[in-house]
């Protein structure tokens, strides 16, 4: 296979898109097998940019005309999965390669590409400008607002486009790599140069991206907005399609053509996969997505519900907003000054999470999606929830670390402000994530005070449910749902309790 050192130009004239994307991974990972390694090849940030993009387009995913254009979406990901990989997000130059032009272009900072001509950009760095729609103004980059914009419009196509959200979950799984590994990297820079008077975390990657509009409470709110987003019709207003059409794709009867044009980077001759345009009459809207099926809630058991992801997208959806989440909150905690306070955060958090429906609140606050977190970011994130829900005369605690003594005396014991049973429940969900939070990072120890407060905080809840809904006729509407959410929380608590008591009279003996 050809390979290539950095420094070298590469030539190839190839008869079809695979045979020269596979090059360019060849030319990557050419030098990683010698002893020294060698430099790999990297093109321009613009090329990278384009990848990006032909990863994502529908003109190469739900509407490709060729074989080729398919294979083309498949190996663009694949090779920017490499330059991760084995360059790195710093090295490889990914900041300025995936900045949305549009940003750029708006807030008048220097904008990364300069545009002349027919919306042709030249690169800052002094590379041969793309003559291509796709590197330039048909580009995910200046196509979407910002990347809050594209993720906003991906978490929506998660409920509302199922195809297109297969080539969504791939691209956005991909960015959120990039921003973690970029922030991880530029952390342990900082760590490592404590004279150093610049903040190596201010040029990461996710900082632009949340900065790069004016930092203002309207800008804060709309990137959890974004990450919540879940096709409604507010939803899709505010983070709409990023092409036009998007969502259309061939009709079934539409032939895949297998004839390859031939491609020659050199001569500016780039084959079929950028004919991106499609036919009128060869498209068709996709189908409705279909409703989910009424599940029954959890009882007692640790397995997952069926379907009760789906106003949100699934379970791959839910993960990848469980991250940005995250992250955000990782930026707050270490640059408040950049983004937002913690306290600011976690209330913006709080107000998407606390009133969502007993099976989706769950999603968020279970203690397997609170593994997502820092323990101290989902410690706070779970007191914040559970002081807007318990009652008043519970006695809360002045700082957000959670010790045992703290559950025992501010937590554990009390039921909900309201009678509601949803209300009670989501108390229970919080309590039981704490607890296990508490068991797995500290460790509990199980004691009669403990085992009275947990009894007392179940029946506490329970009985305050049972007063609300007294009187209430059985059938729709009765909270039989809820019940269950609350009942099966108590069995979950208790049966941690007993496994605490057991282990520790195992290790007396």
């Amino acid at each position: 296979m050809p390979s290539q050192q950095g420094s070298q130009r590469s030539n190839p004239s190839v008869h079809s898109n695979a045979i020269a994307l596979n090059l360019l991974i060849s030319l990557l990972t050419s030098g990683t097998s010698s002893n020294p390694p060698r430099p790999a090849f990297l093109p321009p940030s613009q090329q990278l940019a384009l990848a990006a993009t032909l990863a994502l387009h529908p003109s190469l995913t739900t509407r490709a005309q060729s074989e080729n254009q398919l294979q083309a979406s498949a190996l663009s990901l694949k090779y920017l999965r490499s330059v991760l990989n084995l360059v790195g997000p710093i090295n490889g130059n990914l900041r300025d390669a995936f900045a949305f032009s549009r940003v750029e272009n708006a807030s008048r900072r220097g904008a990364r590409r300069r545009t002349i001509g027919d919306g042709i950009s030249t690169p800052k760095d002094g590379s041969e400008s793309i003559n291509v729609e796709l590197a330039n103004a048909g580009s995910v980059w200046a196509k979407a607002q910002d990347f809050w914009h594209a993720a906003g419009w991906g978490f929506n196509c998660s409920v509302l486009h199922k195809r297109r959200w297969e080539r969504w979950y791939l691209w956005l799984g991909y960015m959120i790599d990039v921003l973690e590994k970029d922030w991880v990297l530029r952390a342990y820079k900082y760590s490592q140069d404590e004279g150093n008077e610049e903040d190596p975390r201010e040029g990461s990657i996710i900082v632009r991206y949340v900065s790069e509009n004016d930092t203002t409470a309207r800008q804060e709110r709309r990137i959890i907005r974004a990450i919540f987003a879940d096709g409604s019709p507010k939803s899709a207003a505010e983070f709409p399609e990023i092409w036009r059409n998007e969502t259309k794709e061939r009709k079934k009867d539409a032939d895949i053509k297998k004839t390859e044009s031939k491609l020659d980077i050199e001569a500016d001759k780039w084959g079929d996969y950028m004919n991106g345009a499609s036919s009128s009459s060869d498209l068709e809207d996709t189908p409705p997505p279909e409703s989910p099926c009424k599940t029954t809630p959890a009882t007692g058991s640790m397995t997952s519900i069926p379907d009760v992801s789906a106003p949100f997208g699934g379970p791959e959806s839910i993960i990848l907003r469980l991250r940005l989440l995250s992250l955000l909150s990782t930026v707050s905690a270490f640059l408040p000054h950049t983004f937002v306070p913690l306290s600011t955060l976690y209330n913006l958090y709080l107000e998407h999470i606390r009133p969502l429906p007993l099976p989706q609140f769950f999603l968020f606050v279970s203690p397997s999606s609170m593994r997502h977190f820092h323990t101290a970011a989902a410690s706070s994130i779970m007191q914040i929830i559970l002081r807007s829900l318990i009652t008043t005369t519970a006695p809360l605690p002045r700082i957000d670390d959670v010790t045992q003594e703290t559950l025992q005396k501010c937590y554990l014991p009390y039921p909900a402000n309201t009678g509601g049973i949803s209300d009670n429940a989501k108390v229970s969900l919080c309590v039981e994530t704490l607890l296990r939070l508490l068991q797995r990072h500290c460790g509990l120890e199980w004691s009669e005070g403990l085992q009275d407060v947990v009894e007392k905080g179940i029946e506490a809840r329970e009985q305050k449910a049972k007063k609300a809904n007294k009187g209430k006729s059985k059938g729709k509407g009765d909270g039989e749902e809820e019940r269950m959410w609350l009942r099966g929380s108590a069995t979950r608590i208790k049966g941690l309790v007993e496994l605490v008591r057991g282990q520790q009279e195992a290790m007396e003996e």
